[in-house]
């Protein structure tokens, strides 16, 4: 199962800023579903409120029209990459220094982690948390008292390693950040005279905020009393965003690194039908995750495009499971067949990517019960290989099912009369790209070096 990784909304000006912090989060709300928070700036100090759970049960009404008072906000959705799944370990995490409150939220995942904790604590340092976020704070604190905020965060982050969008609330200062590498998106808007960020423009289009660009990888943006300040804190690296955030996470209304996401899933799926092309009745996805590029491989090879697999939208986090001997219940209750459909069918199934392959192998035992005569998949990215430092929850070899079989395997493994997975130059030529983006989780070539020995779970 993939996972996501975390959302940030930040919001500088506006006389709702929690309501506006809100909306934001709830619009990102496919990026993380493991705890919510928002802090806010009321004139005197950090106003916050975090929960466990989805946007919509963290927050209620009182919190936003009476408790999370403030012209300036930011909010934080998470799915851990370092850190459990714990109240504790919610974001954003705030703390206060001398007459400053100071709040942080991250999205990315650190590669020196254990190293720099280490040195920190060493020094004195105590943390509260397990969160690599933390280290953040501890680091900007070393250097504050001897010069500004800006300079100490500059300080802090040229110390970071690895993929890191932050946002950033001194009382009323709300900066926002990106890594030299740009592995993770932030981007910048306004709505009104109030200056946004957000991981993502979907957050935008709700709140009806025009986007105005992103921010550049090592680029840090101060927004403060209606003014923006712009800051070159490090000079890029070789610039290496997330290319499954085309792929997978984000969401298809969004423009990610300059990147219509929809139109970038469509072409993936066009490239697919050209690099392999089938004889088949019609082609399907496997709702949500493959239906841009089932679309895509469709209108190419002029086949049929059809819903043949519905997806239960009500399915929960809290969905009470069944007893044991009612195998495979999870599955079937997010996905179910039409099964007219299915009997004497040559199907093409299009899938946006295949990390362990266990769910496609129990849907796909499901259409051979139904009757289907061929069973082509067609993955729209290139087979997953090599574990993720960087904020995706794969990170171990064992794991992925493309790193210790071979596609025929694979297709043997699941029941397939064929399986292509797309091409890392069909990925690159679908989103119009070289070789800018981090394609390590394909080919194994880190942009920067992982760590040696480091988990989930190492701050435990």
């Amino acid at each position: 199962m993939k996972k996501e990784y975390c959302g940030l909304f930040g919001i500088s000006g506006h006389a709702e800023a929690a309501r506006m912090t809100y909306f934001g989060l709830y619009a990102m709300q496919h990026r993380g579903q493991e705890s919510a928070g928002i802090v806010t700036w009321d004139g005197q100090k950090l106003r916050e409120q975090r929960g466990m759970g989805l946007v919509a049960d963290v927050f209620r009404e009182e919190h936003l029209s009476r408790q999370l008072k403030g012209t300036v906000g930011m909010g934080h959705i998470r799915y851990s990459t370092t850190g459990a799944s714990l109240l504790r370990n919610a974001q954003p995490f705030m703390v206060r220094y001398k007459d400053m409150g100071l709040a942080v939220a991250h999205n990315g995942n650190l590669v020196n982690t254990v190293e720099l904790r280490r040195e920190l604590e060493n020094n004195g340092s105590l943390f509260q948390t397990s969160m690599d976020s933390e280290i953040v704070m501890h680091l900007v604190a070393q250097t504050l008292s001897d010069s500004s905020l800006e300079e100490a965060m500059s300080t802090a982050c040229r110390r970071l390693k690895g993929a890191y969008s932050l946002l950033f609330m001194a009382n009323n200062k709300l900066i926002g950040l990106r890594d030299p590498w740009g592995f993770r998106p932030l981007c910048l808007g306004r709505v009104g005279d109030a200056y946004v960020l957000a991981s993502e423009t979907c957050a935008f289009d709700l709140l009806e905020a025009e986007y105005l660009r992103d921010i550049e990888p090592g680029e840090m943006v101060v927004i403060e009393n209606g003014r923006l300040h712009s800051y070159r804190f490090c000079e890029p690296e070789r610039t290496s965003p997330c290319i499954f955030e085309l792929i997978y996470f984000a969401r298809p209304d969004s423009i990610v690194f300059g990147k219509n996401v929809y139109e970038s899933r469509k072409a993936m799926g066009r490239t697919l039908a050209r690099e392999a092309p089938v004889d088949a009745d019609f082609v399907m996805p496997f709702p949500d995750s493959g239906v841009y590029a089932a679309v895509g491989y469709a209108q190419e090879s002029g086949l049929p495009y059809e819903m043949a697999m519905i997806r239960n939208h009500y399915v929960g986090r809290t969905f009470i499971q069944p007893s044991q001997d009612m195998r495979d219940f999870g599955v079937r209750v997010k996905l179910n067949p039409v099964k007219s459909m299915i009997n004497g069918k040559r199907i093409v199934i299009v899938e946006d990517s295949v990390v362990r392959g266990t769910t496609i192998r129990t849907r796909v035992k499901k259409l051979r019960e139904l009757g289907a005569r061929e069973l082509h998949l067609r993955v729209s990215c290139p087979p997953i290989c090599h574990p993720c430092y960087y904020g995706i929850d794969f990170s171990s070899k064992g794991e992925l099912i493309a790193a210790n079989h071979s596609v025929e395997d694979i297709a043997r493994y699941m029941n397939l009369d064929s399986l292509h997975y797309l091409s890392v130059d069909g990925l690159l030529d679908s989103v119009q790209a070289k070789s800018e983006y981090c394609l390590a989780c394909f080919q194994g070539t880190y942009p920067v070096p992982p760590p040696q020995g480091g988990s989930k779970s190492c701050l435990e």
